[in-house]
């Protein structure tokens, strides 16, 4: 296959950019998080499908815990993607400074965001690589007008540095996945206790 061919389709699948955030053992983290999408047509049974790269630690902790949040940002946070996306919560404490709330799901929910939903996981699938995480969305606002941050739109702005950082990460991340992308085990998810 020529990805070229097919690039300009992928690349229109990306979500708005969200924080996702989680709280497991007494750790708060956040990841910032592009593959999200909604997966019910049930108006009062709203779901999301997010996926996680095994290799974060945010992975772990929503695994563990069962339990996540999706703070979409708003275009003026381009700031935040450095934190939250470009170092890791093992290293660092992310939230650090940040004023957050706990949701139903003990996640941190950011006080300022285009938006929230609070959610529960209800399956996952193991993608080798990462997991796709299927959840009920228990609680969420929206708490801004206009648009969230779309990630097209935060490579226009981000500066240099970061790009080249992204960039690097990514480019490790892709040889990690590529590695990792046939070793799916296909034993049933069963949720935390």
């Amino acid at each position: 296959m020529n990805y070229s061919e097919i690039a300009p389709i992928m690349g229109r699948l990306w979500s708005p950019l969200a924080a996702v955030t989680s709280h497991w053992q007494g750790q708060d983290n956040v990841q910032i998080a592009v593959a999200i999408a909604a997966a019910s047509i049930v108006p009062d049974r709203p779901r999301v499908v997010v996926q996680l790269y095994k290799t974060n630690h945010s992975h772990n902790m929503v695994l563990s815990s069962g339990a996540f949040a999706l703070n979409f940002l708003k275009p003026d946070q381009i700031n935040v993607i450095g934190d939250f996306g470009l170092v890791s919560g093992r290293e660092k404490e992310k939230l650090a400074g940040v004023k957050t709330s706990h949701g139903e799901s003990e996640s941190p929910i950011l006080s300022d965001c285009y938006g929230y939903l609070d959610c529960r996981v209800v399956n996952a699938m193991d993608a080798g690589d990462m997991t796709c995480f299927l959840a009920e969305v228990i609680s969420g606002k929206t708490l801004a007008e206009g648009e969230p941050l779309w990630w097209r739109d935060a490579r226009r702005e981000l500066p240099q540095e970061w790009l080249e950082r992204w960039e690097s990460k990514q480019s490790s991340e892709v040889e990690t996945s590529r590695a990792n992308m046939d070793q799916i085990s296909y034993t049933p998810w069963k949720p935390p206790k």
